[in-house]
């Protein structure tokens, strides 16, 4: 699940039992807001001329290397070599995935230690605010690494956003069974 606070409450006060996991996809978004705070500021506080390697360059910093294209890889290249904040909080984050790695809590704890003692003289509070709300959600974190069914939940976003588009359609409708009949049809195969 996210690791919104309701979310959480909303699962111990309904289901008491269940194991509370936060998935990559979750915490990967908290790191990757991090980053992109990162850059924000930067560019803040760059000017002129040095402004120009930062500009229109978020989706490379948010991309992993090998996803990039050989346009994007040298745009990132470059962005890297000028600017060394974001050099090292782009690295930051390209080892963070290492974490996933692990399958036991010992090794995954102590993986995360070593990463955030390696923040102490960067001066990047985006990622230390980050880092906190890791060490503060460890449990959960800590049993997606030890569960043996690593499912991606992209295709629960993906449908989670279809009925947030539904629910957008038929505002002012007070149907529910008109709701959920429509969800049901959005999975159907294309006749």
């Amino acid at each position: 699940m996210d690791m919104w606070k309701a979310f959480h409450n909303s699962t111990r006060k309904h289901a008491p039992q269940a194991a509370i996991l936060f998935d990559k996809f979750h915490v990967i978004r908290h790191l990757n807001e991090a980053l992109d705070k990162v850059r924000k500021s930067e560019y803040a506080r760059l000017s002129g001329k040095d402004r120009r390697f930062v500009k229109g360059q978020k989706y490379t910093l948010l991309s992993r290397r090998e996803n990039l294209d050989t346009e994007g890889r040298l745009a990132l290249r470059t962005l890297l070599k000028a600017n060394k904040r974001l050099n090292v909080a782009y690295l930051l984050k390209e080892s963070f995935s290492q974490l996933w790695v692990y399958q036991k809590e010992g090794w995954a704890r102590k993986f995360f230690d070593n990463w955030r003692s390696s923040l102490k003289w960067q001066r990047l509070r985006p990622y230390e605010e980050f880092a906190r709300m890791i060490e503060s959600h460890w449990d959960g974190i800590a049993a997606f690494i030890q569960s043996e069914e690593k499912v991606s939940l992209g295709f629960v976003e993906g449908f989670n956003n279809k009925i947030r588009v539904l629910q957008r359609r038929a505002y002012g409708l007070r149907d529910e069974e008109y709701l959920r009949l429509k969800v049901l049809a959005c999975m159907l195969p294309a006749i």
